[in-house]
């Protein structure tokens, strides 16, 4: 009588346990905030660059980055909260810049901080916009390496590369407008450094 009842209960309660496979570490739901919180804040930040930015190019990027950070917070938040693989996976982000960088360095004015916020302009503004993907990056593949969901794990995994493709789009901005100067070693010495490795041959030997 007594094991027909506990399975009784047991079937009452079950319906509204957990399961198993939503559950999250205290760490990693921690973690998980916090990159949420800062994708909020990018996406906050976006908005608030927009208003101020004058080159349609740059438009163009940040407007195409705010839609495509929009949709992977949506993606995250969705299985974070049910544990299960979300309505759509994680896409990828296809930049429009060509993979061209100048190198070399001009000679300008030395920098300082502004005095006035109406001093900043597109320079400063790409800056920014860089600076938040390089910073969403570190925070995505610093916390999917404690999440314990399989399905989390994956969609914050699956995030770092596109982070780090909108870093490039906005560098490579910077590089053509000059904004982002790329300095070189001269011949003898790139030479030097690139040939101070060699490829390991053979097997170890382990004792």
């Amino acid at each position: 009588m007594m094991n027909t009842q506990q399975q009784q209960n047991t079937q009452q309660t079950m319906p509204n346990m957990q399961p198993t496979d939503t559950k999250h570490g205290g760490h990693e739901v921690m973690d998980v905030h916090e990159v949420l919180s800062c994708t909020i804040a990018t996406l906050d930040q976006y908005l608030l660059y927009k208003q101020h930015v004058k080159d349609p190019e740059l438009t163009d990027i940040l407007n195409r980055q705010h839609q495509f950070i929009l949709d992977q917070y949506n993606v995250l938040v969705e299985c974070f909260k049910s544990g299960m693989k979300p309505s759509h996976s994680t896409s990828v982000y296809n930049m429009t810049q060509n993979n061209d960088v100048v190198y070399g360095l001009t000679p300008g004015q030395p920098m300082k901080p502004k005095m006035n916020a109406s001093e900043t302009g597109d320079k400063c503004i790409s800056g920014y916009m860089m600076g938040l993907m390089k910073s969403d990056a570190s925070a995505l593949t610093m916390a999917s390496l404690e999440v314990t969901n399989p399905v989390v794990r994956r969609v914050m995994a699956d995030s770092v590369p596109n982070f780090i493709e909108m870093a490039y789009e906005l560098f490579l901005y910077q590089n053509k407008h000059q904004y982002y100067q790329v300095p070189q070693f001269s011949e003898q010495d790139m030479q030097t450094l690139v040939n101070s490795f060699s490829t390991s041959t053979g097997s170890p030997t382990l004792q």
